[in-house]
């Protein structure tokens, strides 16, 4: 009987390792002219509006896949798509090694891209697999009484804001995770659905519209941003609106759902969404021929984390967790929240201490990472049941500083998403001195308010320098009015390195060669001088 039983097992085994994942991306989409002169057919007047305060123009991009590309594909026999990506013009499909070696001779398919990388050499056969079980972990005044979640806001001077009445109000955030069970009931959301505050939210593992089921993990992330009990929770935007997305099949693990996690992004995109708070993270598959090792987590190799780079070009904040390996063999972030341009949060404790699970940095390429920390152990959370209880990850301290951007972003809705960004982490206690445990370290949203305030951003005076820490390369930004000026860097010794005259209005300028350290700027414009500190990394 036994015997049976594990020749049953191989051979579901086999069978199912006999079917590859694999990204199928297009030369071109021929309907872009039609679209770009009609851009209420690709994104809602929202998300025009989102790009029109930040001066971002509409692309290729934004157009969506030819449809006749994705019928051929479908009806290719032994296909299967499990999902697409206008961003990147590709579907995710599912088939035979032979049958998606097949489409090459498709006159308009670009190229295949296997997740199994040793097989993305033309005629390369399959290396054995092996089925590694991965253990699944989800990257886990109005004076407000918060009861025992004040030390998570508290710790970043949330409560300041919230008390100036910036609680989110106006922003939207969309929450990509595992499910949403109790959201539609529970008292911790009651104050969110009597106001109208969750716009609706779509399951795309199962391709419905129940997104109240399935795992939990998506509403306890929730509850740290949107949840309010008096005296006992209170969430970092209790009065921003939200989407709900399910993108994580907590059964398994597989690259579809880096294909959902971009899906549900291009989607977010087109509501005008302006923060994604994504509490998820991908390194191992259960087919350990499609896991990543670190070498991968360059910034845009995964196809999450390139999906992400593209959120950010679209005016959107990636908020990312960084992952609880920290105290593993491979303690290291998983994608997105390697991307370049996510805002990835690791975890601290109640008293402001490293938590020892919160994966750390740097990036593969050498960037620091995590960005910033916030409280990830023993943070207050809502069950699906509606109780108040703890938990621990960075699944809840990246949703923590999610909603603190919200709110932070609402007293400054005309700021783009890279100067929010770039104003949090230089409030951040290790902004002079990242490391890879803490970042940046944890922010100070008080003191990102008044930095703000303090450069007068309301009236568009002054230029923004960004990123800052930087590795190879700075951009300086300025306003239209700010066109010609002279760019000067100077080094801690007060030598001038370099001087550049310029009438652009984006200037990048690349610090690679330049010895880690501290630089400093001089803007000349007019009658007006401007300086300011460069930390070269």
């Amino acid at each position: 009987m036994k015997k049976t039983v594990l020749i049953v097992v191989l051979l579901i085994s086999a069978f199912g390792y006999s079917q590859e994942d694999a990204w199928v991306y297009f030369k071109n989409k021929p309907n872009s002219q039609y679209f770009l002169a009609n851009p209420l057919e690709m994104l809602s007047q929202r998300a025009l509006n989102r790009r029109a305060i930040q001066n971002i123009p509409l692309d290729i991009k934004d157009v969506p896949i030819h449809q006749p590309y994705i019928d051929q594909i479908t009806s290719t026999p032994g296909i299967i798509v499990k999902a697409s990506s206008k961003w990147l013009n590709c579907l995710h499909i599912r088939g035979s090694q032979s049958a998606i070696q097949s489409l090459r001779t498709l006159s308009f398919v670009d190229y295949i891209s296997f997740a199994n990388s040793t097989l993305n050499r033309i005629g390369k056969t399959a290396n054995s697999t092996s089925n590694s079980i991965v253990n699944k972990v989800l990257e886990t005044q109005v004076t407000y009484n918060y009861g025992t979640s004040g030390n998570q806001i508290q710790m970043l001077n949330g409560n300041i804001l919230h008390q100036q009445n910036y609680t989110g109000s106006g922003k939207v955030i969309a929450v990509f995770d595992a499910g949403f069970p109790g959201v539609d009931t529970g008292t911790p959301f009651q104050r969110l659905r009597d106001n109208g505050q969750i716009l609706g939210g779509y399951n795309f593992v199962d391709r419905s519209a129940n997104y109240y089921a399935m795992n939990s993990h998506g509403t306890q992330v929730l509850s740290t941003m949107g949840g309010f009990v008096e005296n006992q929770l209170v969430g970092t935007a209790p009065d921003a609106s939200y989407y709900l997305f399910v993108t994580e099949d907590s059964t398994s693990e597989n690259p579809v759902e880096e294909s959902l996690w971009v899906e549900a992004a291009e989607l977010a995109d087109k509501l005008g969404v302006d923060i994604i708070n994504t509490s998820l993270g991908y390194f191992g598959y259960d087919n350990s021929n499609y896991s990543y090792t670190y070498t991968n987590m360059d910034g845009n190799t995964a196809f999450s984390s390139r999906g992400a780079n593209i959120a950010f070009s679209r005016g959107m904040i990636v908020v990312v967790s960084a992952g609880n390996s920290g105290n593993t063999a491979n303690p290291y972030i998983s994608a997105p929240s390697d991307a370049l341009y996510a805002l990835a949060v690791g975890a601290v404790n109640s008293t402001r201490n490293y938590a020892s699970f919160s994966s750390i940095g740097p990036s593969f390429d050498g960037r620091v990472k995590p960005d910033v920390m916030a409280q990830g152990q023993s943070a207050v959370v809502a069950t699906q049941f509606g109780t108040i209880a703890s938990n621990s990850g960075t699944s809840f301290s990246a949703p923590i500083i999610a909603g603190m951007i919200a709110s932070f972003w609402q007293a400054f809705p005309n700021l783009t998403n890279a100067r929010i960004v770039q104003l949090i982490k230089e409030s951040s206690d290790r902004f002079s001195n990242p490391n890879a445990q803490y970042g940046y370290g944890i922010p100070n949203f008080q003191l990102a308010l008044n930095n703000a305030l303090s450069n007068n951003q309301f009236n568009n005076e002054v230029f923004y320098v960004y990123p800052n820490p930087v590795v190879n390369e700075v951009t300086f930004s300025f306003p239209s009015n700010m066109i010609f000026k002279e760019i000067c860097i100077f080094n801690s010794l007060g030598q001038e390195i370099l001087r550049k005259k310029s009438d652009n209005q984006l200037d990048i300028i690349s610090l690679q060669t330049f010895e880690n350290g501290i630089y400093f700027y001089k803007i000349a414009f007019d009658n007006a001088t401007f300086t300011g500190k460069i930390i070269k990394k």
